[in-house]
């Protein structure tokens, strides 16, 4: 396989490039940003055809790296004289297709504009522009005890800006919350092109509260170019445990017989046992390839406090038939556990080339129902399911695992992913836990609310977005929504039937 894909990129590298010469528009963002600022090449485009959710792709006609929000504004203007759709994107890492493009779209990539621009320790905040990744905020303070407590496991990568966009969450969430609960305000780009701030450097501005509509609006409010984002403080001590099982249903029971004894554990995540051989074939831990889930257990705070918690709670994992439970020793082995567990969607590629996540929300005390659903599901369609999830707070993550050079398995994978997330509705749950709408979801939308919940949405939406250009197909349904997203796949699987595949895996999203 790497064979075959170093030939097919060695022999691009050495085909002619026919160069295009630039339209009226690539143009003038060319004179905003500069000629390095600008792609508008097909074969540059297409690593900008799609985010990690590979089951939709579509090329933009133009892709922009503004520096500025002044140059991001600059852009917006342009494209709004020429009436073309904008589509943001930060690094591409989002699993729902959030940053598709439109066919005829500028995409503006924010990935430049990376800079933490101030850190305020005594009032626990930073201000960050949109590119900042996400862990290189928490590098830069934690040598002051502190650090920012969103921590999705694409953090190494995924930036502020995309994070705010989807609201995304992490692992910690059970306990710290996701996005929305740590960004003080931010700066935002209108689709008509003006600048201005949804709250601020402090809690409690007065007004309407735009900020918390503005957090998850996977940008068809406007383009997020700056951010306040608060600062954690780090706790005096962390236990981390890994809680054996032979029998699933064990598992999702002592999920919630540890949140009815009063626990809120700092994190409460489950590995089946299709995941388990990916990441000890990756990571080397020692993870036990027998047992049919595991249970990844963090307590902290006060030392004396998180050592009776996590004591507490592996007294109840083995009341609900954990046949055994381990502690991470030192720091050392509770970082390599940690990584094994923010890798596992990577590790994937050792048994599946290609996979789609789903990111239901039910229940915790239907956690065991739900997951007897989604093998019931799979067999159904056919399909291969591995499971990893957030399991403290019912946010469930089911890879759907397939082969995309095979064609005929995309209908299947998505027909199951589908019938999932709408068994999560039915449970009492919702579609997103931290993942958005994206495309991939925005059929279910009129599943999931009524007729009038979504005028109301559409009504908000076009307050800020009147006309529909910004991030248009994304979020909400709409006639022309379901077409691009239909072209978004009958693009894919045209790739796919094309071999380009092989020409585009390994490229960093």
């Amino acid at each position: 396989m790497e064979t075959k894909i170093k030939q097919a990129r060695s022999a691009r590298s050495h085909e002619p490039r026919t160069l295009v010469a630039p339209t009226p528009l690539v143009s003038e963002l060319q004179a905003i940003v500069g000629v390095d600022g600008v792609i508008a090449q097909s074969d540059d485009l297409m690593v900008y055809e799609c985010d990690a959710y590979v089951a939709a792709k579509q090329q933009p006609k133009t892709v922009v790296f503004p520096t500025t929000t002044e140059q991001v504004a600059a852009v917006v203007k342009a494209a709004n004289r020429h009436q073309v759709p904008v589509v943001p994107r930060g690094a591409g890492t989002g699993l729902a297709g959030g940053t598709l493009a439109e066919t005829d779209s500028v995409m503006i990539v924010l990935s430049r504009m990376n800079q933490i621009q101030e850190i305020d320790i005594p009032n626990r905040c930073a201000l960050v522009e949109a590119g900042v990744v996400n862990l290189h905020l928490t590098r830069a303070v934690s040598d002051q005890g502190f650090c920012y407590a969103p921590d999705p496991s694409s953090q190494a990568a995924c930036t502020i800006g995309g994070n705010i966009a989807n609201n995304s969450g992490g692992p910690h969430t059970l306990k710290y919350g996701v996005t929305v609960n740590h960004t003080l305000g931010v700066e935002l780009v209108l689709p008509n092109g003006d600048v201005v701030w949804l709250g601020g450097k402090v809690e409690g501005i007065p007004g309407y509260d735009l900020l918390g509509p503005c957090v998850g609006s996977e940008g068809t409010f406007g383009i997020v170019t700056r951010a306040w984002v608060k600062l954690t403080k780090l706790p005096e001590a962390a236990n981390t445990m890994l809680a054996i099982f032979d029998d699933f249903d064990a598992s999702a029971q002592a999920v919630s017989n540890i949140i009815a004894a009063g626990i809120i554990p700092a994190a409460l995540e489950m590995l089946d046992d299709v995941f388990l051989p990916c990441i000890e074939q990756a990571y080397k831990f020692g993870f036990p390839l027998d047992a049919a889930a595991i249970l990844l257990i963090e307590t902290d705070g006060l030392k004396e406090a998180a050592a009776e918690e996590a004591a507490r709670a592996a007294q109840i994992c083995t009341e609900s038939g954990a046949r055994e439970v381990r502690t991470a020793k030192d720091e050392k082995e509770r970082k390599h556990l940690w990584a094994a567990r923010k890798g596992a969607f990577g590790a994937l590629g050792r048994t599946s080339p290609s996979y789609v996540t789903q990111d239901g929300v039910v229940p915790r005390s239907r956690l065991a129902e739900m997951l007897k659903e989604v093998k019931r599901i799979a067999q159904e369609h056919d399909v291969r399911v591995a499971n990893v999830f957030h399991a403290g707070d019912g946010n469930l993550h089911p890879c759907i695992l397939f082969d995309e050079r095979d064609t005929s398995q995309l209908p299947r994978v998505l027909e199951a992913g589908e019938a999932i997330l709408k068994r999560c509705i039915d449970f009492g749950g919702s579609v997103t836990g931290e993942h958005g709408i994206g495309v991939e979801k925005i059929n279910l939308m009129e599943y999931a609310f009524t007729p009038e919940t979504l005028g109301a949405m559409k009504d908000l939406r076009n307050v800020f977005n009147p006309d529909n250009l910004f991030n248009p197909s994304k979020l909400l349904p709409s006639s022309r929504g379901c077409i691009e997203v239909g072209k978004a796949y009958q693009n894919a699987a045209s790739a796919i039937e094309k071999g380009m595949t092989f020409l585009r895996r390994g490229v960093p999203l």
